[in-house]
């Protein structure tokens, strides 16, 4: 028989460096499950990738306290500012331009962000990341 799920949490969590600290632990403190296992568990997971990465995270929890979590690819908004190398994005988007990334850089994003995406077609996927990278103040050149 299947576990009952109790719930679940979303969070994003940065890769490699997961702690008890808030919000991960308030967020899974209040549903009982063993916060220290979580992080080890994610830290272990996601070693590989580069440190402080933003990583959305959905956490399942089941009635016994057990969980279950899954990870999905860095957000499309910090893989841009990676690759125009910025901090942050235009303060008035459309009035401004922050910086530029090439078409070959949207290409490799969406490679990374394939699994995520809700597109049928590379090309509808690479309009989907060119759209966030305009509407960031970002310019796609190419």
């Amino acid at each position: 028989m299947a576990k009952k799920i109790d719930g679940y949490i979303k969070l994003q969590v940065p890769a490699g460096v997961a702690n008890p600290s808030p919000p991960i632990g308030p967020a899974l403190g209040q549903r009982g499950v063993n916060i220290m296992e979580f992080c080890k568990a994610f830290n272990a997971k996601t070693q590989d990738m580069e440190k402080n990465m933003p990583i959305p995270t959905t956490i399942t929890v089941y009635a016994d306290r057990s969980f279950t979590f899954e990870i999905k690819s860095p957000p499309a908004s910090f893989l841009i500012k990676k690759a125009a190398k910025l901090k942050s994005a235009a303060n008035n988007p459309g009035r401004e331009v922050a910086g530029s990334v090439t078409a070959d850089q949207v290409r490799e994003i969406v490679e990374m962000k394939k699994a995520d995406l809700n597109a049928n077609t590379p090309e509808a996927a690479f309009d989907i990341i060119a759209g966030t990278a305009r509407s960031m103040g970002i310019e796609v050149k190419g």
